[in-house]
């Protein structure tokens, strides 16, 4: 038995870990599941949750117990139809729970599961768990699914996904690779997680890199913290990580936007997602952004040189995707 919160919780599958607890604790989507099946009417499951700070030591306990109970149920717990594989700083967050507003998209117990990066020494059972039940998507005719934005970027995050979910279909969202990596510099800066300037962190980026992606290369059960937040530059390299997932997948399970279209209009990019999902059109009105940050503006003459290096990229971007992406 392990203690929670004063309540016994049984082991389940195998048992229980203080990693797992700590993980069901911390990590949380803003709409749980267990809302989406009691039939709430839409306009309160948009809301229902924002006024209740899902923080403190006995949210942590009951969020543990929750995910306690849904290992248990795991046999009859969906996979994912589709997965949102980033970009970081585009859009994710405000994509998935914009979604998450028509009422055949299920959510996950977290947004970002990283079960393919972090995670994925866990057994599937423990990534079913995160998922609503089949029989409850089957009566709704829904679909369900997460967004983990390391998974474009992470190598060996294609041929695990491939291995695990051979039919699911996959959205992108591509921002301006500039404004990307200076977005991502300042959340971690935001995060005390990193000390140096931004051109200073611009070019030591690969001496910090290359040991760790040798590293991930010979080791399978390495996991690059550096490699996941200090890889501003890398991460803006498009063409080279959709190269990796086609390797996998044709070109028509991924349906790929551009972020700045996204922010325009989320409402009609929305409706495209809808369509590529097999769903049925579903209005949506007052969006609003998630995890909006003020900072400073770039320098001028930095911005100029990151768009010069992105530029050999972006070529074979707009080719491989057959669009043209009006970033400076």
């Amino acid at each position: 038995m392990y203690a929670v919160g004063g309540l016994g919780v049984k082991p389940f599958y195998g048992r229980a870990t203080r990693e797992e607890l700590r993980y069901a604790g911390e990590n949380r989507v803003r709409r749980p599941c267990d809302l989406r099946e009691r039939n709430l009417d839409p306009s309160r499951r948009a809301t229902s949750l924002r006024s209740v700070p899902l923080v403190g030591p006995a949210v942590r306990a009951l969020r543990a117990l929750r995910f306690a109970g849904r290992r248990l149920t795991h046999g009859g717990r969906a996979l994912p139809d589709f997965l949102i594989l980033g970009a970081q700083k585009a859009g994710t967050t405000s994509l998935y729970n914009h979604l998450l507003r028509h009422p055949r998209v299920a959510p996950a117990f977290t947004k970002e599961v990283h079960y393919f990066t972090l995670h994925r020494d866990e057994p599937e059972a423990w990534y079913r768990a995160h998922f609503p039940r089949v029989r409850s998507l089957e009566r709704r005719g829904a679909v369900t699914g997460e967004a983990t934005p390391y998974y474009l970027f992470e190598p060996r995050a294609p041929r695990r996904v491939a291995r695990v979910l051979p039919e699911a279909r996959f959205v992108v969202l591509l921002r301006n690779p500039v404004e990307r990596a200076y977005s991502h510099y300042q959340h971690e800066r935001a995060r005390g997680r990193e000390s140096l300037g931004f051109a200073a962190a611009l070019e030591g980026e690969e001496q910090r890199l290359a040991p760790e992606l040798e590293r991930m290369a010979s080791d399978p059960t390495y996991t690059s913290a550096m490699h996941q937040r200090q890889s501003y530059f890398s991460r803006g390299l498009y063409a080279e990580q959709l190269e990796r997932w086609r390797r996998h997948y044709p070109a028509e399970r991924f349906l790929i936007l551009q972020s700045e279209v996204f922010f325009a209009d989320p409402a009609a990019s929305c409706a495209r997602i809808f369509e590529f999902l097999e769903l049925p059109p579903h209005p949506l009105s007052g969006l609003r952004v998630f995890n909006r940050r003020a900072y400073a503006s770039l320098d001028p003459q930095l911005r100029a040189e990151l768009a010069g290096r992105y530029a050999p990229d972006k070529r074979v971007l707009e080719q491989l995707v057959g669009a043209r992406y009006d970033w400076r």
